[in-house]
C-alpha cells in the first residue's frame, strides 16, 4: 500500500482562495432572540449596519441602538466598536437580520432586577411622577411603581417627584412588565438589620390580638406575643395594654428574612407576674432590668 493511498483527506493542501470560498458558501444559521456578537461599520439615516460574520450584515433600527431614544446614533454604537446584540427577526431574502441593543439591555436588566428581588436587596427609584394608588419612577430605565400604603409619606406624593427612594422589590414579572417597590419594607429591613437579640426597644402599642400585641417602633413593627408578656397567664392582653400606649420590651428573637421582630416584657419581671401588677414600675426601671438580663446572657 503506496504512503499516497493511505493520506487521509484531511490532510489535503487546502489554499486561501478555497477556504474563502467555503466561508461564502456556509449558511450562517441566525435566529430571532439569538445573541451574537459584531462590529458597527457603517451608519444609515435610519440606523446602523453590523457585521455579525454572515454573508449580509445586520441592521440595527435607531429605535433599537440605546436603551434611550434620545442618545445619538455615534454614542451608542460607535464605528468600529464591537457589541452583543440580541435577534429580533429572521433573515431577510437578502440574508440580512434586524438586531436590537436596546432590547438585550433591557433583557439584562430584568434577569438583573429578578436576581436582586430575589436576594431581597435595596434599590433606588427616581420617583418621575404620580398617580392616586401611588408613585411611579424609573429604576435602571424600567417602569416601577411604589403603592400608596408602601410609601412613608403618604400625603403629599408631589414632594416626591425628582426624589431617590430606596426601596424592595414586592413583584417582579417580566411579561406583565411589572414591577412593583416598597419603600416602608426597605425602611423596615434597615432597622432591622441595627437591632440584635438581647436590645431594650421602645415603642407604642399599635394593634392587639387575642395572640399578642403588635409594637411600633419607627418603621418597623415587632411582635409581643401574649405568652412573652408576664410569666404568669393573662386573659385579655387588652386589659393591661391600650394602643397608643408607651411600652419597653426586649427584643428575643430575630428574622430578618421575614422582616420579623419578637419581644417580651416577661424577661425583664423579677418574679412571674410582676408586669400585670406593676407595670409601670417594670417599665421605669426596664434599663436595668435589661442589662442584669443582657449580663446573664453574656455569662
Amino acid at each position: 500500500m503506496t504512503s499516497e493511498s493511505t493520506r487521509s483527506p484531511l490532510s489535503m493542501p487546502f489554499s486561501q482562495d478555497e477556504f474563502a470560498q467555503a466561508l461564502e458558501n456556509y449558511n450562517y444559521a441566525f435566529a430571532p432572540g439569538q445573541v451574537v456578537r459584531g462590529k458597527v461599520f457603517e451608519y444609515a439615516s435610519d440606523g446602523a449596519y453590523v457585521d455579525i460574520g454572515g454573508k449580509s450584515s445586520g441592521f440595527v433600527p435607531l429605535r433599537e441602538a440605546a436603551m434611550e431614544q434620545d442618545i445619538p446614533l455615534n454614542e451608542a454604537l460607535p464605528l468600529e466598536a464591537e457589541f452583543e446584540f440580541l435577534i429580533v427577526s429572521s433573515q431577510n431574502t437578502d440574508g440580512q437580520v434586524t438586531l436590537s441593543r436596546r432590547q438585550l439591555l433591557v433583557r439584562e436588566i430584568w434577569e438583573r432586577i429578578a436576581e436582586t428581588a430575589q436576594k431581597g436587596t435595596v434599590v433606588e427609584m427616581r420617583v418621575t411622577g404620580t398617580n392616586r394608588g401611588g408613585v411611579i419612577g424609573e429604576i435602571e430605565g424600567l417602569r416601577g411603581f411604589i403603592p400608596r400604603s408602601h410609601l412613608l409619606e403618604r400625603v403629599n406624593l408631589e414632594t416626591l417627584v425628582g426624589q431617590l427612594l430606596s426601596a424592595t422589590f414586592l413583584e417582579v414579572d417580566r411579561e406583565k412588565n411589572k414591577l412593583v417597590l416598597s419603600q416602608r419594607e426597605a425602611a423596615r429591613a434597615a432597622i432591622i438589620s441595627k437591632l440584635e437579640p438581647g436590645q431594650l426597644v421602645t415603642g407604642k402599642v399599635a394593634n392587639i390580638k387575642p395572640y399578642g400585641a403588635f409594637i411600633d417602633l419607627g418603621n418597623a413593627t415587632g411582635l409581643l406575643h401574649i405568652k412573652q408578656v408576664s410569666g404568669t397567664r393573662i386573659e385579655d392582653l387588652a386589659e393591661l395594654l391600650q394602643v397608643g400606649q408607651s411600652i419597653k420590651a426586649m427584643i428575643i428573637d430575630l428574622d430578618e428574612s421575614k422582616n420579623r421582630i419578637s419581644l417580651s416584657t416577661k424577661v425583664l419581671e423579677k418574679y412571674p407576674g410582676e408586669v400585670q401588677e406593676k407595670f409601670e414600675e417594670v417599665m421605669t426601671s426596664a434599663e436595668s432590668r435589661a442589662e442584669k438580663v443582657q449580663g446573664k446572657l453574656g455569662e
